[in-house]
This record gives structure tokens, sequence and C-alpha cells, in this order.
């Protein structure tokens, strides 16, 4: 019916009806008034409908309406990002002053009048005169649909008059004034400077801040404690499970069953190893390798079995499905699943007999894949390496020198392993020769891979340690070397495997979907691109953008414009339908091999599962297997996406805290700490700077340039001292050091390390540079 509604709003004629004049214009009868009645209400709700004066039903475009949610800047001003109407064009966001954004809070779901906004000359003879720019889209919140939260955390701080509460997120613009805090409902009292929870209540008058009351008390702000349950609460984690999934965890035995060792294929024997990073919590995959005669290679890609512990309908699947996934915050993590499986029996750990599902592929001598096969089975890793490990023995380190790097700190990670100090002459031997064959064939698909157009997308992440007491203790950058690779180029052979094979099969399974981007978007970063000096052809054609990823990396900021590359690219989710990933070039993908920490890998092993029964596997599971409709698999990918879109907020959240937390510290030090950076973008009260290493961001304000008056040239592209004529342009390398941290605005500035500004080009390209710019400075003096 709600197709029915929309087909008839959408027509040419249509004019605002009642719900009565709705129903007869759709021949409905009395029995099925209650239906559209809901049906309408659930539209208001969602902003796919409006309602006007006199109960009448629209489109909010046939009335000048949008409706959408509304995400605000630190600044008071926001837009709006239209919901989007079921047969009906895409709109782009529309911009909200902040003095219309009424009693609107961040991601509150609104509807808002469209402005037409008119442009009045600077010359006062023209004054009067207004232009009507019709590209400029505004509009102004008018009613509120759906508040994104009722609660929020902040910080307690008061006035001599009253007590007010800092929100944690700087998008919510208004601090919210809270009674005393002795008189509020939390158990323990809140004291100024604690970080607390509030209870929203209804704001109305924009003239007045909005109120609410103290409900918890989450500690002293900006302690690693109060941030983590800060951020808890914020995203609706908890690291606690409920009393029924601690029942059925009592229920499941320590030890292995012979009954079930029987039914599976048995790779005990054969050499197995792990690599994951020095701080995992839990070991979801494993590698192992076979020597067959005539030079062919045996590769078997191990998955943790989650599924023989995590039954369809329990307690345990209930939970995890909720979750979704593991959420991974600095120095911990949420686990989608109790730890007793997570980082005990489900965890692929060193010297433990562990239940897999199972991918083994055949290659000959050259390299060329001649087959693969399915199974359940059992595995004991030899070894769990870090993938600085890894990496040494790939590169060709002597044995001594591997065994003298430092173990992964116990507090930091599920599991050490044997310490590789402790490794016999022939044991090293053994894994050096295994990563060697595995990387042989690892390096012949990843090219193989970006023949056929896969992007390299890869880019160093940032990795911040804590110490024992949770404070941020160092940053490393990591790049993407040959040990993440390896890893990387087997999982996705065993995704995309297993993706095809049971399409082939013809089951419902839930997918991994990366969209083609818009084009729009490709012409934006075209035009964008140039402004960098760099030239690109059709975004559109796949070739095209190898080309253009070539090419950025040789630009001193790769990083930036790669970047700006992904945000140009659609968000990768789940959908029940084989609708292709654009980034790998694939047909056919699905996430086989985390099942520890994604409900969607589950999902995908219960129809592997139902694959071997159908095609009649010996290692097939004997009791009955569970049918997924294609109705339920998109009900389950679309939940899923939406549980993963909150961890990726959640973790994003926890970087930016543990990064302010980390150069807050700096701060204290009687000589600050100098870091190499680069300037990503010149404005006229500053330019933003990047750190190489730890790819913080932040502001070099035009004020801690006291060694000159710097000023905009006219292009509008560099900072050119008045005296000097010291250029500072974007792209260019410089060494700063930390000027302020705000905790609040989540914010870092910095401040030139005197002596040490650096250029790209040569000192000559400088000198020429600031010579060009005091030419241009006396020629605009005298005209």
């Amino acid at each position: 019916m709600e197709w029915k509604l929309m087909e008839q709003m959408q027509q040419p004629d249509y004019v605002p009806l009642t719900i009565e004049e709705l129903g007869e214009s759709l021949h409905l009868g009395k029995a099925q008034m209650g239906e559209l009645e809901a049906i309408v209400e659930e539209c208001l709700q969602s902003g796919t409908l409006v309602r006007l004066k006199g109960n009448r039903y629209c489109l909010p475009k046939d009335a000048d309406l949008i409706t959408g949610v509304i995400r605000f800047r630190q600044s008071g001003s926001a837009m709006i990002h239209p919901v989007i109407t079921p047969g009906q064009p895409t709109f782009e966001p529309v911009w909200v002053r902040a003095e219309d954004t009424w009693v609107a809070m961040h991601e509150d779901r609104v509807v808002a009048r469209m402005i037409r906004e008119t442009k009045k000359p600077k010359w006062k003879k023209y004054a009067r005169r207004s232009v009507d720019d019709p590209d400029r889209k505004t509009a102004k919140v008018i009613r509120i649909l759906k508040r994104a939260r009722d609660t929020v955390t902040g910080t307690l701080a008061s006035t001599k008059f009253f007590h007010y509460v800092i929100p944690d997120d700087p998008r919510l613009i208004h601090d919210i004034i809270v009674g005393d805090p002795a008189d509020s409902p939390a158990g323990e009292k809140a004291k100024v400077n604690d970080k607390v929870v509030v209870r929203l209540h209804e704001w109305k008058q924009r003239h007045v801040n909005p109120e609410g009351e103290i409900i918890e008390v989450l500690g002293e702000t900006h302690t690693p404690m109060a941030e983590y349950r800060s951020i808890l609460h914020k995203f609706g984690l908890s690291p606690e499970f409920p009393e029924c999934v601690d029942f059925e965890l009592k229920d499941i035995p320590d030890q292995i069953d012979d009954a079930v060792l029987k039914q599976r294929k048995d790779f005990r024997n054969v050499f197995t190893l792990t690599i994951d990073p020095d701080d995992a919590k839990d070991f979801d995959d494993a590698l192992s390798l076979e020597y067959l005669e005539g030079g062919d290679l045996r590769i078997g890609v191990h998955i943790a079995d989650v599924s023989h512990y995590v039954r369809p309908g329990s307690a345990l699947d209930k939970e995890a499905k909720k979750r979704g996934n593991s959420t991974y915050l600095v120095g911990t993590v949420i686990p989608m699943l109790p730890e007793r499986l997570s980082n005990g029996l489900c965890s692929l750990v060193e010297d433990q007999d562990r239940l897999v599902k199972s991918v083994e592929f055949h290659f000959s001598k050259q390299g060329k894949l001649k087959g693969h096969r399915f199974f359940n089975g059992v595995i004991r890793s030899r070894k769990r390496l870090t993938y600085g490990q890894a990496l040494a023995f790939m590169r060709g380190l002597s044995s001594d020198a591997i065994r003298a790097m430092p173990m992964p700190p116990s507090h930091q990670t599920g599991n050490t392993g044997k310490p590789v100090a402790d490794l016999s002459d022939a044991e090293m031997d053994a894994i050096r020769k295994a990563l060697k064959s595995l990387w042989s064939i690892a390096s012949g698909l990843r090219e193989a891979r970006m023949r056929k157009g896969s992007l390299d997308l890869d880019m160093p992440e940032v990795k911040i340690y804590v110490d024992p007491n949770g404070y941020a203790d160092r940053i490393v950058k990591q790049e993407s070397d040959e040990s993440h690779q390896l890893v990387e180029e087997w999982m996705l052979l065993a995704n995309q495997t297993v993706a095809k094979d049971l399409k082939g099969a013809q089951l419902a399974l839930v997918y991994r979907v990366h969209d083609k981007p818009d084009d729009e978007k490709l012409v934006e970063l075209t035009d964008h691109y140039a402004t960098f000096g760099v030239q690109v052809g059709d975004l559109s054609n796949r070739k095209e953008v190898v080309k253009m990823l070539q090419r950025i990396q040789k630009h001193p900021q790769e990083h930036t414009l790669k970047v700006q590359f992904l945000r140009s690219l659609k968000q990768a989710c789940y959908r029940s339908t084989p609708d292709g990933h654009y980034g790998l070039s694939m047909d056919n993908y699905t996430h086989f091999t985390s099942p520890i920490r994604r409900y969607a890998d589950l999902i995908v092993h219960r129809v592997f599962d139902t694959y071997l029964r159908k095609k009649g596997f010996s290692t097939a599971p004997l009791d009955e297997a569970v049918a997924f409709s294609a109705s339920q698999m998109a009900s389950i990918a679309e939940h899923l996406s939406i549980t993963e879109s909150r961890s990726s907020e959640a973790e994003r959240e926890t970087v930016k805290t543990k990064l302010m937390e980390f150069f807050e510290k700096d701060l204290s030090r009687p000589v600050r700490t100098p870091y190499d950076a680069i300037v990503t973008d010149i404005k006229n009260h500053g330019m933003f700077v990047e750190l190489t290493d730890s790819m913080a961001f932040g502001l070099v304000h035009i004020s801690t340039m006291g060694d000159d008056l710097y000023g905009l040239d006219r292009d509008g592209v560099s900072l050119v001292g008045r005296r000097t004529g010291k250029v500072y342009r974007v792209g260019q390398k410089i060494e700063v050091i930390v000027e302020r941290v705000d905790r609040f605005k989540r914010q870092i500035d910095f401040r030139i390390h005197e002596g040490k500004a650096k250029s790209p080009e040569s000192s000559a390209s400088v000198d020429s540079s600031g010579k060009n710019a005091k030419r241009d400075l006396r020629k605009r003096r005298n005209s």
C-alpha cells in the first residue's frame, strides 16, 4: 500500500488530501483505512511525507519543504541531508544558517522550509537592490520530527548562579542547564569537572538553553576511564553480556569432543601459523602450507568456526546479532562474543586445538590455481607471529636479529605466543620457508588483481598504544607492507571463492557490496585535483582511476589526495544481492574470514555448512541445516550495515580522544617535541597541517607566526611574509610543536618550530618564490 500511496502523490495533478480523501482515491475499504493511517504516520516520522494545515498530506517538495537529518558545524550553522523518497530523485544537502536552526540538535530528523537566497550588493548605491541567486539553497527549520538522542554526555561546570554541562560533541553547540548536582537522581553526586550523563528535557524555545538532569556520573573528565565510559554510553556499547548469555556459556565444554573431531578434516600435523597485529585480542584466521610432489603447493585458509559454538536462536546468537560486530576502541575491545569464546575457545591461539572452516587451495609450481576444496576442520597453530616479526622473516633478517625483537606487551594483546627468542634454528627456518612460499603466491595474486582493475587503496594507519593505566603512550604509523599484503591476499581469495560457490549453489547469502561512485562526485574530484596540479582523465573509466592513483603516489600530498578520493566513493555495505565490489573490481564478494568479530561472517559460515550438506561433503555437520530466505538476508544485511557504521564512528571518536590526550601530555614537557608536518590548506587566519607520523591534523594560527606579518597572496594559495618575503604554501614540509589542545572543541593547534621551515623544492626555488612574492607586494602597493 505504501508504494501505491507514493505513486498517487507523485502524480503531476496531485493536490494535498486528507486521510479520508486518500482512502477514497486509492479505493480502500473501511478495513484498510487503519493500515493507511499507520503507513501515513510512519511516513511522517521518516520524513517522506509532511502534514499541512487541515490535516492534508503531500510530499515535502510539493509544499516547498525539505525533510532530513540535520548535521551541525561548530559555528552553529548546519546542513540538512534530505530523506530519500522512493521513486524521487535524490537532492543535495541544504544549508541552514545558525539563526534558522530553531531548537534542532545535531542529527535530529527535521522539517525545514526552503528559502530563496538573495544577495545584496556591497555598494551603497545598490543597497536597496537584491539579486536573486537561484543556485543558493537555504532552509529554515520549522519542526522536529524525531530527536536523535534523549541523553548527552559532557563535563559539569558552574557559574555563581547555576550549573551547566558542556557536551562532549562540539556539534551540540548549546550548553545544557542542569539543577544542583546534590539534587540529581544519580547515585554518586557529581562535582564540577566530572564527566556526566544528562537526560534532556523537552526544548521548545531557542532563546534559552536546553535543560536536563544529571542521571549518571562517569568520573573525572578527560581521564581514560571517564572517556571510555562516555563513548560506551554515546554509542550504546556494553562490555558486559546478559545473564542468559553467561548461563549458556557454562554449558560449552573446554575441550573438543572426539566425536566432533571424527567429523572433520585433521590439519593438526600440517604447518600452520597466524599473523596479526601486536595488540590483537582475538585470532580469526590462520594459514597452512604443504609441499606436494612436483613442486606444487597446498595452502589452507583456516577460519575460526564460531558457528559450532553459537547456535541459531540461542541467547549467544541473539546478542551477537544485536551487536553486529566487535568495536575496537584504542587499548580495548567491545567484543561481539564473550571473552571465553572470542579470546578463548574460538580464537586460533598458538599450540591449541581449534575448530575451523577451511578453504584449501592447490597451486602449481608456477603459481597457477589448479582447484580448491571446502572443509570443516581442526588445526593447531605452530606460531603466533606479529606483522613486524613476519616482515622481518620476509625481508631476510637474521634469526638472531628476529629473536632480539621485543614481544608484544601482555596487557595489549589476547595472546603473546611463545617468545621468538625461544625458537630453535629449525623452527625459525620452517617459518622463513613457509612465509617465502606463501608470499610467492600471494604477490602473484596481488599483481593479477591489480591488472584486472582492483584499486590500490592501501593507506597508512595510525596505531595508538596505551600504558597499563590507559593513557596514550605512543603513536605508530603502520604502512601496508608485504606482511599485511600477504594476509590480505589470502583472505580476499577465500572471501571471493566462497561467495562464487555459494552463489552458484543458489543459496541466500550476505554479500559485501561497494557501489560505483556518482559521476558528479568524480567530476568534482577532477576539478579539485586540478588545483593541486594533478591532471586526470575521465574517472568514470576504471583505467583512468588506476592511472590517477599511480600518479598521486609521487605527489607530496599523496595521503591528502587519496583521502579525498576515498571520500568521493560510496560506503561499502552489506546486501543480500551480489551487486559487486567497485574497489576490488569483483562481481562476487562476501565476508567469510572474521566470524569472531563480524556477525556477517557467522551467517556466511552457516550457509557454508548448508553448501557442504547440499554437495554431500564428508565434513558437513550432522545437525539440521539452517535455511535463510532472501528477505531474511536482506533484513540481516541492513541491520549489520547500521551496526558497522556505529562501531566505525565509535572507533574514530576514541582515536580523536587519544590523539588529544597524547599531544596534551606534550604540553607539560619542559621542551616540546618537534614534529614533521606538511601544509594541507592555506587560509587567511593560518594554515592547516598534517603530521607525517601520527597523521594528526591541526592549525598553525597566523598569530603564532611572530617573525613577520603574513598575508594571503593574490591567488589565495600561499601565506607571504611582508618583510622577509618568506612563503608557506600547500605541500610544503615544515616542523611544528604543539601550541594548544582544546579537549572540548576537539582541536589541536600547532606553531612553527623556529628556524625549521622546509620546502619540497630546492633552496633556489624558495628564494625565487620569495623574490616573486616581494615583487607582487611591490606591484600591489604601487597600484
